[in-house]
């Protein structure tokens, strides 16, 4: 068997990881979406729905309800997020002075992996 019997605690793991940086970064947006929208370009109330997506679907995430549904979420809110970077802010993949995409990249494949390793509605 090898250590592929391992694999769901593995993925678990990659689960809370994913689930806690989501949150960190929703709360935030939740707090003081006037305050982030400047940040982001975006009007508030677009800013309060993406962070109650993020703290939704992790809460998803870590509990393991909707798992697929909440990991094609967080992967959507990244590709926004990467698309944003690249398109509108000509954000290079890494940079010296600021955060690249490259932590974007790195949570939209975690994302997809959780989203692919999952099965049913209740997600363990």
């Amino acid at each position: 068997m090898g250590l592929s019997q391992y694999s769901f605690i593995a993925v678990f793991l990659l689960r809370v990881v994913v689930a806690v940086t989501f949150i960190v970064h929703a709360l935030p947006k939740l707090r003081n979406s006037e305050k982030m929208s400047k940040g982001l370009g975006m009007p508030s109330n677009a800013v309060l729905a993406l962070g109650i997506v993020e703290f939704a679907s992790a809460l998803g995430i870590v509990l393991g309800i909707f798992l697929r549904l909440a990991a094609l979420l967080l992967a959507a809110v990244m590709i926004g997020a990467i698309a944003t970077k690249i398109g509108r802010w000509k954000v290079p993949f890494t940079a010296a002075d600021k955060t690249g995409w490259e932590f974007d990249l790195l949570l939209l494949a975690a994302s997809l992996v959780i989203f692919f390793s999952a099965s049913g509605i209740i997600g363990f």
